[in-house]
């Protein structure tokens, strides 16, 4: 695509944003650039923002400012680009998500002239937005990556600050909805059916065909997976067709550690557990203790001496009963955790064990957490990472 992408074109397109955003109408620009819109695909647009980012030209900010603005004077040009899929398709899915968050919107901002009278149903309608979290979370966390991976970072970045910016609007109106403000929920709820229409017409006619073109057929199976491991929120779709063709896991180099969600060497792996805030230690099916941590502030004394012995060694003789019905309790399936806390001195400690299942649904044992939640107790509000700056 580099060679499609020249200087003549980054200048024109560039110039094309700087109009924009100098406040010339789209109609205008439209007009003046149509051949030139009418050259780009969705993928040379998505490529060209990114290198005038990644050159300086113009920053992260300045792109979501401007994305409104020329996606309005590129409208003429991406009629055509809206993509179809088959149903049990990730963009397939997510654009039918678009349509139900479009309708309920849509439905908010008529309903929000009535105030009060409509209060019920437009908290109904809110909360049923507000569910729509997960569509969000599978475009960051599955389909963001996989663009990345072909090198396309830029827009995928832009549509996440649009994300933050439609997570910001909902919470406002839900604060406005719960302190009795209907003319600022009115004013919300117009504002937010604004924002989804211009933000999903983005993600259909540039970055869902930019991911068609980029993303091979294998990749989008295993995306699709992985979708379906985070969970759907207003759309339940097909399966997908049997046995579709699915992108093999990377290779971990030599010597690594290989698990289903990434690979480590065993330095890694031991540093990355003693690091945890929590003392861990794991008990086989045999009930032998098999591992502990090294926590840096560790609760309860650990030595390697303990490795193999029996977890009923390692309590009073008057808790061993306790814990084998623990044990019982594990292996039949009787339940699932248990949780115990006691004080020492400052520190109040609290002490949870988890059965640990194999894929085949073999028990391999027990998980002993434990952790001081003194400190945490009076946690109040919230300290965001946006908190950290400065």
């Amino acid at each position: 695509m580099s060679e499609l992408l020249g200087n003549d074109r980054k200048h024109t397109f560039r110039e094309l944003l700087r109009r924009a955003h100098a406040g010339e109408p789209p109609e205008e620009l439209a007009r003046e650039y149509g051949d030139f819109l009418a050259s780009l695909t969705p993928a040379e647009i998505a490529q060209l923002e990114q290198e005038l980012v990644r050159e300086g030209v113009l920053k992260r900010e300045e792109l979501l400012k401007v994305c409104d603005v020329h996606m309005a004077a590129l409208r003429a040009a991406l009629e055509r680009s809206e993509p179809t899929t088959p149903p049990w398709h990730p963009v397939h899915i997510l654009m039918e998500e678009h349509k139900h968050q479009l309708a309920l919107a849509d439905e908010l901002r008529k309903l929000s002239a009535e105030g009060e009278a409509a209060s019920q149903k437009l908290e109904e309608l809110t909360q049923e937005l507000a569910e729509a979290e997960s569509h969000y979370l599978r475009e960051e966390n599955v389909l963001f990556p996989y663009l990345e991976k072909h090198g396309i970072s830029e827009p995928p970045a832009v549509m996440w600050m649009e994300h933050d910016r439609i997570r910001g609007l909902k919470k406002r109106l839900g604060g406005a909805l719960a302190a009795g403000d209907f003319s600022e929920v009115a004013s919300l709820a117009l504002a937010l059916a604004e924002t989804l229409a211009a933000h999903f017409a983005k993600e259909n006619k540039i970055l869902f065909p930019t991911a068609l073109r980029v993303i091979g057929e294998a990749e989008w199976g295993a995306i699709r997976a992985e979708f379906d491991q985070l969970g759907y929120c207003c759309h339940t779709p097909p399966p997908p067709p049997a046995g579709p063709a699915q992108e093999p896991a990377p290779t971990p180099p030599k010597g690594e550690i290989q698990l289903e969600t990434g690979y480590f060497s065993s330095e890694e792996l031991e540093a990355i557990l003693n690091t945890l805030p929590v003392d861990i230690t794991f008990v086989d099916a045999d009930d032998r203790v098999r591992y502990f941590n090294q926590a840096a502030d560790r609760i309860f004394v650990r030595s390697k001496a303990v490795l193999g012995r029996t977890v009923q060694n390692c309590h009073p003789q008057k808790s061993v009963h306790v814990v084998n019905k623990i044990l019982a309790d594990f292996r039949a399936r009787r339940r699932d955790r248990a949780e115990f806390w006691i004080r020492m001195g400052e520190k109040l400690v609290l002490i949870r064990y988890f059965p640990v299942w194999g894929k085949d649904g073999r028990y391999l044992g027990t998980l002993e957490v434990t952790q001081d939640i003194a400190p945490w107790q009076g946690i109040q509000g919230e300290k965001r990472l946006l908190d950290q700056e400065g």
